[in-house]
């Protein structure tokens, strides 16, 4: 079976742009030379009256005017930003270097336009009531900003491991690191990022339960670093492809879905009850034990097997009970 060979990346490289001031200079003096030219042949011309000298207007008029495109090509870029030269389609590669430059004026500005997300739809009817729809398209430059950058995804709705529902969010830093990937192998990478960063969030929510792990496995909300270290690692193998590099990646929201979080609410109360009853009824025994110990080993008082059982079932009541036992007082002997 055929398969067609897979589209290799983008891949970006250093371009060099020469100093703006310098051909600032060069290209004013062009435009005011050639200006000062034009004027002195119309004198000349029209002095000597001699059409002749006419000709050299072409010659003065085509300076001024690739001096008026020459100025076209500078550009400034500020610290961590970059620009992509592309002539005629072609990439020719990138500058990084923060500062004032010039470069070929033929270099595009702009990389193209897509619609807005999401899509701004006008519809606008004519006396024969027919519709006409028009989408709102963003033009994107050829500047890339290279800056950290946030993005805070919205409250997802999704299933844990175990098929609760819970709401989740998460917030991404990120940043370009190859302007061409990110400007030629996806179609937009800002809305590519936001897309893939809530599909990684909604898969890791699935590979974890929220909370009560068997032994020694991983759950969101105990694991906070474990969890926030596969996101990143996800995030990162899905925005790869964009030539974006996930700095962090951390869940900022983690809650039971409504439907559920009253019903949970309960069971980690009686959770929370369970295991004050187990330390409560573990201290209760350890102590019956040291004091029936206590008084065997200093001889205090020989009480035969049903004595130590009525003392032990006593003291568990004193220790287990939750509201305060009023102490009754024994006048009469032991067995009695």
């Amino acid at each position: 079976m055929n398969t067609k060979p897979e589209k290799p990346a983008s891949a970006e490289r250093e371009a060099t742009a020469i100093s703006g001031w310098a051909m600032l200079t060069v290209n004013l003096a062009l435009l005011f030379g050639a200006m000062g030219w034009l004027i002195w042949i119309i004198v000349q011309a029209a002095k000597a009256n001699n059409p002749a000298l006419l000709v050299w207007l072409v010659a003065a008029i085509f300076l001024e005017i690739l001096a008026v495109i020459l100025l076209r090509g500078h550009f400034t870029l500020q610290p961590n930003e970059a620009r992509l030269l592309i002539l005629f389609g072609a990439y020719q590669g990138t500058v990084r270097t923060s500062g004032f430059w010039w470069a070929n004026p033929f270099y595009s500005r702009i990389r193209g336009n897509v619609p807005m997300h999401p899509a701004t739809v006008n519809v606008h009817s004519d006396s024969h009531n027919a519709g006409v729809t028009s989408v709102v398209y963003i033009t994107r430059a050829t500047k890339i900003s290279l800056r950290m950058q946030n993005f805070n995804s919205e409250k997802l709705k999704v299933n844990d491991k175990r098929g609760n529902p819970i709401e989740i969010a998460a917030v991404v830093v990120w940043r370009v690191e190859d302007t061409a990937k990110a400007a030629f192998d996806v179609d937009d990478y800002e809305s590519y990022i936001h897309i893939q960063s809530e599909a990684a969030i909604r898969h890791i929510a699935s590979l974890y339960a929220y909370d009560r792990g068997d032994e020694h496995e991983l759950t969101l909300r105990e694991s906070a670093d474990e969890v926030a270290l596969s996101l990143k690692k996800e995030l990162q193998e899905r925005l790869e492809k964009a030539g974006v590099v996930v700095e962090e990646a951390r869940l900022t929201h983690l809650a039971y879905a409504a439907e559920i979080a009253q019903t949970m609410l309960r069971r980690q109360q009686a959770e929370a009850v369970i295991a004050a009853r187990q330390k409560i009824v573990h201290g209760a025994v350890s102590m019956v034990d040291m004091a029936l110990r206590e008084l065997a080993e200093k001889a205090v008082v020989k009480l035969d097997d049903e004595r130590k059982a009525a003392m032990v079932s006593n003291l568990l009541v004193v220790l287990c009970g939750e509201s305060e036992t009023k102490p009754v007082i024994n006048t009469g002997t032991l067995y009695s």
